[in-house]
């Protein structure tokens, strides 16, 4: 029986409707839409968290990522560096240290946000091959986070080299990709993009921008032009490595599964969702699955409407690849595999998720979801009113009152929120109006 090779890519504040294949209204997604017209696309389809480090945590344990200290930060920002709580711990078994163990070769190409160095590193938790920046957010030429120098490592150590930052991520992806085939070697590629998350930069800027380096937020840039760009240059360089995978003979029986971190920000497309980035409305933690795997799923081409978050494809990888976690790792993922094999199949899969932002608790059940912002309690109905613009909590108290024990007795079981947890707003009302 041949080993499956995986390519898990996670875009970086993509919304739901950004895609062709989502509804998106400008041609921007090619080889995307490609993947989900010859693969399986997911409507239902979550991230663990409405902001990026968090659900990184999800993807790489398997594992709600209220039980890691680190995730608490929403998100991780570089007031974490030189705390040894604050990370990713190298003693957690982990989506790549699991596949190593198995006999995998695992490379991390892309950001990486889950901790710094000393205490914390891709090759710390099962990583054997490392290329890209360690912190939240970069600028695409100057490669730097919060100082002038180039926030990006090689193998562990400190490292640059000219370009644009999506290119040379993929470029390096193409390369991995080649690389297995030639080693005849099972590989799991974890193919971050750090796009299209601030600053706003695309491949016609040609280099470094001083302004842009000085303060990578960029608050005064951007348009939806220059985002769509961003995401075009980044499927192009998904594109590059699906041919890598044709040339070398190793498309058909490699699962690739692509997503985002969380939902979309100030110039997403996220219709007809509302909120986005660190909201627990539906758009900021709805977001695309694309899985494309010739040779495991049966019915491409097909959509499901399976509920699913970040979590259960690492659950889903690691039941492909026959990599169990130890006993003592028990895993909150549900694996998707059934799915995979027939897109019609369908499961209840509760799923819960809290913010500190704005005391933000929500509980997806079916057609039915809880939510709480600050002190104000909803119920919606997402399958008739995805918008979640007509609360039924009036209506339906007692589905209101058992949703909301539901979510209470999820809650007991894990670590309360640290009184000490960082809440980090890239912009405020002060910077532009409500979305």
């Amino acid at each position: 029986m041949t080993t499956t090779n995986f390519i898990f890519i996670v875009a970086d504040d993509l919304g739901y409707a950004d895609l062709g294949c989502y509804g998106g209204r400008a041609p921007i997604s090619p080889h995307l839409d490609a993947l989900a017209a010859n693969g399986l696309k997911f409507v239902n389809g979550y991230s663990n968290s409405p902001v990026c480090s968090p659900t990184r945590f999800a993807l790489m344990t398997g594992r709600y990522q209220y039980w890691v200290r680190g995730a608490s930060e929403e998100p991780m920002s570089g007031s974490a560096r030189g705390n040894p709580e604050l990370g990713l711990f190298p003693h957690l078994p982990t989506l790549p240290s699991l596949l190593k163990e198995k006999g995998y070769h695992t490379a991390l190409i892309g950001k990486w946000h889950l901790g710094y160095r000393p205490h914390f590193g891709p090759e710390k938790s099962g990583y054997m091959h490392h290329f890209g920046p360690m912190s939240g957010g970069v600028s695409y030429y100057g490669h730097n986070a919060r100082s002038d120098q180039s926030d990006l490592e090689l193998d562990g150590q400190p490292y640059d080299e000219p370009g644009y930052l999506t290119d040379l991520i993929s470029k390096r992806a193409v390369q991995y990709v080649k690389d297995r085939a030639a080693a005849k070697q099972a590989f799991m590629l974890s193919l971050h993009y750090t796009a299209p998350h601030w600053p706003w930069e695309t491949r016609a800027q040609g280099g470094i921008d001083p302004a842009i380096c000085k303060d990578i937020a960029h608050l005064d840039g951007g348009n939806i032009e220059t985002y769509q760009t961003m995401i075009q240059e980044m499927d192009e360089g998904i594109g590059w490595v699906v041919e890598a995978l044709r040339e070398t003979g190793q498309l058909e029986n490699t699962c690739i599964v692509f997503t985002s971190d969380n939902g979309g920000e100030r110039f997403s497309d996220n219709w007809p969702l509302v909120g986005g980035k660190m909201d627990l409305t539906e758009g900021g933690i709805r977001v695309p699955y694309i899985v494309h795997w010739p040779k495991g799923i049966t019915q491409p081409g097909r959509t499901s409407t399976q509920h699913c978050m970040t979590m259960d494809w690492t659950a889903t990888i690691l039941d492909i690849a026959g990599a169990p976690p130890p006993a003592s790792h028990a895993l909150d993922g549900v694996s998707m595999r059934p799915v995979l094999q027939d897109p019609a199949a369908h499961f209840e899969r509760p799923m819960y998720w809290r913010m500190k932002h704005n005391n933000q608790r929500a509980l997806r059940l079916g057609e039915w979801k809880y939510l709480q912002v600050e002190q104000h309690e909803y119920l919606f109905n997402i399958e008739r009113d995805a918008r979640e613009r007509a609360n039924q909590a009036k209506r339906e108290p007692q589905r209101l009152a058992d949703m909301r024990s539901q979510y209470e007795a999820w809650a007991a079981q894990v670590p309360e929120v640290p009184e000490d947890a960082r809440v980090s707003l890239i912009y405020t009302l002060a910077d532009m109006p409500a979305r």
